[in-house]
């Protein structure tokens, strides 16, 4: 075989064992994630605030407590974040926002959320001052907009076949039993 044909195989096949080493990856990482997202949504509280202020910004110089920022790692301490400055009874508090639910956050509005610890999880009701329809200019979507909302949407989908999968399950492991007893029974 001539030499560039060999180094195009051997390219190839570093290429393929890289996408599959990410697709590993990616489904271990998806798993982590959702078993998370589960966690947050167990410690979840319903709580009436009102929103001061929502920026995105970095997450040193967003005044969170110290104990936050001993437990980020170093590397996303840098990255920009979704916080939202809200007054939740007498305090006001800086919180981190879910990046799903960040653009439909009203400013200088009462809202009932649900919130993990100091992290915002899904708005539940808005109540004071909304604009209204017409004077609601439709906003072009950024890119970055409709990546996240395909993720959530992946998401949903994918809990959803899991929650069947278990079920499904279940539901065998109970007919194997009901076998079980059947076999015990006529013996």
């Amino acid at each position: 075989m001539p030499t560039p044909v060999i180094i195009t195989l051997i390219v190839i096949a570093v290429i393929i064992a890289a996408f599959v080493a990410l697709y590993i990856f990616g489904n271990k990482m998806q798993k982590k994630q959702m078993e998370q997202r589960e966690q947050l949504q167990e410690a979840a509280q319903l709580t009436s605030m009102l929103i001061i202020d929502k920026k995105m910004m970095k997450l040193r110089d967003a005044g969170l407590p110290k104990v936050v920022m001993e437990q980020t790692p170093k590397r996303f301490q840098g990255a920009k974040m979704p916080i939202v400055k809200a007054k939740v009874g007498p305090q006001t508090i800086n919180l981190i926002c879910d990046d799903a639910i960040f653009d439909e956050l009203p400013t200088k509005c009462e809202v009932k959320a649900m919130i993990s610890g100091i992290y915002i999880t899904e708005i539940k009701s808005i109540r004071g001052k909304k604009k209204n329809a017409a004077q609601q200019e439709p906003q072009k979507k950024s890119f970055r907009t409709k990546l996240m909302a395909k993720q959530r949407e992946y998401q949903k989908e994918l809990a959803i076949e899991e929650k069947a999968k278990e079920e499904k399950k279940a539901n065998k492991e109970q007919e194997k039993k009901k076998k079980e007893k059947a076999k015990k029974i006529t013996q």
